[in-house]
């Protein structure tokens, strides 16, 4: 028998204790979050979507705002995409509120919700954990969730040395024995503590395994490296460099409107490239250097510099839109373009260029 095999029947033979420590935690130290403690299958749902790779502290003024605006699915499903995109701008990864947005109109047309994991996952942008997630929470199915946060507390406390390929391929491994972790008296509560765990004890880096409430059941804070747990194969982190223009006329500014049909941020605008404006990158780059920002998205690391340019001479290019600066506020920009235009427009007024260039 592997010492792997070992330290995970030794877990699961002492289920009942792992439970009760486990939730005995939970119920002192959870944080109270809106969703926690108003619940409600709604705010279960917007929640598990928000959180989709945002963390809890990104999250908590998006659902309120959003909560005052769209209480509930019908509301959700009379909304606009427009209005559901403005009020989601800033958490990034749009597909995630044009899927919340179809989700409604789904639940509107059935005219009622399901209440097992199954049903949810037939429903659009549900996959299995946030089916698990919101049977479990909302209508006490027995089923469990495994998220980053889980696997990391399952791989530790099995000191699993299996070098997945990435978090996906970990879950699907790690699902078994999570469901035999799972405490079918309170699953809702029983997934939320090991989500909690991972997210404030059980930390990536530096993990507090003192104040943890099951590290006598863990068999890496035993041998006394938990760190080196899970084996993730490490991203390439790929470097790019976007030249943007910042081109006023009148009063306007030059946006670029991504198409509906767009992978990423359909119907958004932002601030042009220079190719998207007509214009060459190297000469564009030589305008005036308005701001240079980096950020990453996915495994990409990307700097963007935005240079002050003449108004293209081509201005009817396809997704090219003047909106008055004054408007601004009633279009969808992506998150990151509108602070900069923010940053921009109060630290500095750009020359107003007239002339085609």
């Amino acid at each position: 028998m592997t010492r792997k095999s070992s330290a995970r029947d030794a877990l699961v033979a002492h289920g009942a204790g792992f439970r009760k420590a486990l939730l005995v935690w939970y119920r002192v130290h959870r944080r109270r979050l809106p969703w926690r403690e108003s619940p409600s299958p709604y705010g279960t749902v917007v929640s598990e979507f928000m959180l989709q790779q945002t963390q809890v502290a990104t999250v908590l003024p998006y659902f309120a705002r959003w909560m005052a605006a769209l209480p509930d699915f019908a509301a959700l499903a009379r909304a606009g995409e427009p209005a559901v995109l403005r009020l989601w701008e800033g958490l990034g990864y749009y597909s995630r509120a044009r899927n919340l947005h179809r989700l409604a109109l789904a639940v509107s047309k059935a005219g009622g919700l399901p209440a097992s994991a199954a049903g949810w996952e037939e429903l659009p942008g549900i996959g299995p954990y946030t089916a698990a997630a919101v049977a479990s929470i909302a209508f006490g199915e027995p089923r469990a969730c495994v998220d980053g946060n889980v696997v990391r507390i399952l791989a530790r406390l099995t000191r699993d040395a299996t070098p997945f390929r990435d978090s996906a391929s970990a879950s699907r491994a790690l699902a078994p024995l999570a469901q035999e972790l799972l405490d079918p008296a309170t699953p809702g509560d029983h997934n939320q503590a090991m989500m909690e765990l991972g997210a404030t004890v059980c930390l990536k880096r530096g993990p507090l395994c003192l104040v943890c409430p099951v590290r006598t059941y863990c068999a890496a804070w035993l041998d006394g490296d938990p760190a080196d747990y899970p084996r993730l194969d490490k991203r390439t982190v790929e470097r790019l460099s976007v030249v943007r223009v910042w081109c006023e006329r009148g009063g306007s500014l030059l946006l670029h409107r991504n198409p509906p049909d767009a992978r990423r941020l359909a119907n958004l605008h932002e601030l042009p490239t220079a190719e998207q404006a007509g214009l060459d990158p190297a000469l564009a780059s030589g305008g005036a250097l308005i701001a240079r920002k980096t950020r990453g998205i996915t495994r990409y690391r990307i700097t963007e510099s935005i240079h002050l340019a003449r108004v293209p001479k081509a201005p009817s290019l396809p997704g090219l839109v003047w909106i008055r600066i004054e408007d601004l506020d009633s279009v969808s920009l992506s998150g990151p373009h509108r602070k900069w235009t923010t940053q921009i427009l109060s630290g500095r007024t750009p020359p107003r260029n007239s002339r085609p260039g």
